[in-house]
């Protein structure tokens, strides 16, 4: 994937298609493949699973490949560990595997359900993504220092940084792929922690937002 200048105007069409896709985010005919080998496999094994919301499957390169995807001009130039929390179905872990092979990142998806897991083991294996699966619940995660952390929903922010920051190097950073609720989230998190903040509107939903945090610290009364 190519550098993007940021921010881009959030995607306004009802549904985007996979050659769309590749002209906004500037992908390789090579990458466009094992993304749509890993929307076929995700089509297949929904009704099994239940991976993702089924209506969801209706605009999945919006809903899923390119809100994941975003994610990717924002990781380091130098690569480093993403550790990508609560991967479920590979959003945006598995995506941004994909999409940044080029990159010298090491990817991590850390999943509980086995089900999950599996799927995400085969997707990886289809499209030699490269990424490392981790069947475990975040907390009792061998020790990892990521350099970067993602998240998908999952939990509020709050939450989500007790779970982030101690995995995190000194210098990380959480990208947080957050829906409208956004601003909520984050007045709320202030109240327990020091952040710096940037916050970058969502490409692939007009009232979501990326929520790009650093310098992270709890506050002493929290």
């Amino acid at each position: 994937m190519n550098g993007l200048s940021r921010p881009l105007t959030p995607l306004l069409t009802p549904r985007l298609t996979p050659r769309g896709f590749q002209e906004l985010m500037e992908v390789s005919d090579g990458v466009l493949e094992r993304l749509e080998a890993y929307v076929a496999l995700l089509r297949k094994w929904q009704p099994k699973v239940n991976l993702v919301a089924s209506r969801s499957l209706k605009d999945v390169w919006r809903r899923h490949i390119l809100d994941s995807a975003q994610l990717g001009p924002l990781l380091p130039a130098a690569g480093g560990i993403v550790a990508d929390i609560g991967s479920g179905a590979g959003f945006p872990g598995m995506v941004l595997a994909i999409t940044e092979d080029h990159n010298k990142a090491e990817i991590h998806l850390i999943e509980s359900n086995e089900r999950k897991c599996a799927f995400l083991m085969e997707v990886n294996r289809m499209t030699q993504a490269g990424a490392i699966i981790h069947h475990c619940r975040v907390e009792n995660l061998p020790e990892l220092k990521a350099d970067v952390v993602t998240v998908r929903g999952v939990a509020s922010m709050g939450k989500l940084l007790l779970y982030a920051n101690p995995m995190l190097k000194k210098g990380g950073q959480c990208l947080f792929l957050k829906g409208k609720k956004w601003r909520k989230e984050l007045t709320e998190t202030k109240k327990n922690w020091i952040i710096k903040e940037s916050l970058i509107p969502s490409l692939s939903e007009p009232s979501g937002m990326v929520v790009k945090l650093e310098e992270i610290g709890q506050r002493n009364d929290s």
